[in-house]
């Protein structure tokens, strides 16, 4: 069991996150929907927070550019093998640049814990007009 949870403490066995949307293509305005989905590791967590971020990237100029963030804050905890599903809306902007080749979007989810490392998601959406 020690083992276990120090093994968790560096990501191995840990909870992982996986942010699931309604759908991947979107208008400039448009409210993205779906849910966090927290699977538990091999030992119990305390959750500490989920921070998602609505991400462009501009492959001419060789940028990422953080376009809006959410943070959630959570005072939970994830049982082994337990899921969990938590809420996601998001408000794209009216005046994002559409998707092309040389401009994208993702959205980028980290999931903290009290104790131990974070788990990452990344997601890719298109806007279009």
């Amino acid at each position: 069991m020690i083992l276990r949870k120090y093994l968790s403490l560096l990501g191995i066995g840990s909870a992982q996150i996986d942010l699931i949307l309604e759908k991947v293509t979107y208008m400039p305005g448009d409210s993205v929907q779906g849910y966090f989905l927290i699977k538990g590791g091999t030992i119990q967590q305390q959750i500490k927070q989920i921070d998602c971020q609505l991400v462009l990237i501009d492959k001419v100029k060789r940028i990422e550019e953080i376009i809006d963030t959410t943070t959630i804050l959570l005072t939970t905890h994830i049982d082994p093998e337990e899921s969990s599903k938590v809420e996601f809306t998001f408000q794209l902007p009216r005046s994002v640049p559409v998707s092309s080749e040389k401009i994208s979007y993702r959205f980028k989810t980290k999931l903290t814990f009290t104790k131990g490392a974070e788990s990452f998601d990344q997601d890719i959406i298109k806007i279009v007009v």
